[in-house]
């Protein structure tokens, strides 16, 4: 019986041990309004951010550790928003498409290649579905809330589509990108500055995840392949003006500037259908308006949340 007990009370020393020592290694890093980011939190969206652009881990592990936590941060600040609007326990999301996209994104074939990719990295499948699907609602509560003030030019367009049609290549700019703003009292040219200079020491791709507020930034800015009569003059002028692997000045998108780097050109033999080729175009024209009114709308929220780092 003696015996018995000593091993009892081993046990129960083993238990207390466990959880003291757990409770030191757990730890809350943000409070926001009534939810918490932990330390755990955080290490998963580091593991998660390398994964999506492995040129990371060339930075200092405390320059992505930052990046982890205004990464979490954000998604969270998104998800107290979203809960008001949807029951994101129960809503159920078609997302292969856009899980698709994903892992296309990272030169990934399949679904399976890319599941074993994230297992790779001590990441579950699940758990990026669960961020896609924040994206997703995310996206449908921004069109909710301002399809009706997005202003298109209509026969800007229709012009746009006759000089393409004219035309027998189609030009086409895989291109990565930089969005930025400038905080109250910033100074522009310092804040340029500092892109600049980290392009040069870091390269683009890691400097698109330090200071783009776009959501491509977790992809170090790329955002694919886009046809020429797509851009606005302004860009297009730079761009034309530029070679593979170099990069544009900022140009002034509403209240924030974008840089664009040209990973590749390309021309295709222009079949153009008028009337598809106009529906893509005011997708196009519509998908910036709203992704400009989304960036506000996210600073806004972010302004009248309780936001406490521990």
């Amino acid at each position: 019986m003696p015996k018995v007990k000593f091993i009892l009370f081993l046990f129960l020393l083993l238990i207390i041990s466990f959880k003291s020592s757990t409770a030191e290694n757990f730890y809350i890093v943000y409070k926001v309004n009534n939810e918490i980011i932990t330390n755990s939190d955080i290490e998963k969206e580091y593991r998660y951010l390398v994964s999506l652009n492995n040129q990371l881990k060339n930075l200092e592990k405390q320059k992505i550790i930052e990046l982890s936590k205004e990464s979490a941060l954000r998604e969270k600040i998104k998800k107290i928003e979203l809960i008001k609007y949807f029951d994101l326990k129960t809503i159920n999301i078609d997302i292969d498409n856009y899980l698709e996209n994903f892992y296309r994104n990272l030169n990934i074939k399949n679904k399976k290649e890319f599941e074993e990719y994230l297992q790779s990295n001590n990441i579950s499948l699940n758990y990026v579905q669960k961020k896609i699907e924040i994206e997703i609602l995310w996206n449908q509560l921004i069109y909710d809330r301002y399809i009706g003030q997005i202003n298109i030019d209509r026969n800007q367009l229709k012009e746009k589509v006759k000089k393409l049609i004219s035309t027998k290549k189609q030009k086409k700019y895989s291109l990565s990108e930089i969005l930025f703003d400038i905080e109250n009292n910033s100074n522009f040219e310092k804040k340029l500055e500092n892109i600049n200079q980290s392009i040069s020491e870091i390269g683009f791709k890691n400097t698109a995840n330090i200071y783009s507020i776009s959501d491509s930034s977790k992809f170090g800015g790329k955002i694919g392949w886009i046809e020429e009569q797509k851009l606005s003059t302004k860009i297009l002028e730079q761009l034309k003006a530029l070679e593979v692997g170099q990069y544009t000045s900022p140009v002034q998108v509403g209240s924030s500037f974008l840089i664009l780097k040209i990973e590749e050109i390309k021309y295709e033999n222009a079949i153009i259908n008028e009337d598809e080729e106009l529906n893509k175009m005011i997708q196009f024209e519509t998908s910036k308006q709203l992704d400009q009114f989304s960036k506000i709308f996210y600073e806004k929220i972010k302004i009248n949340s309780f936001i406490n780092e521990l």
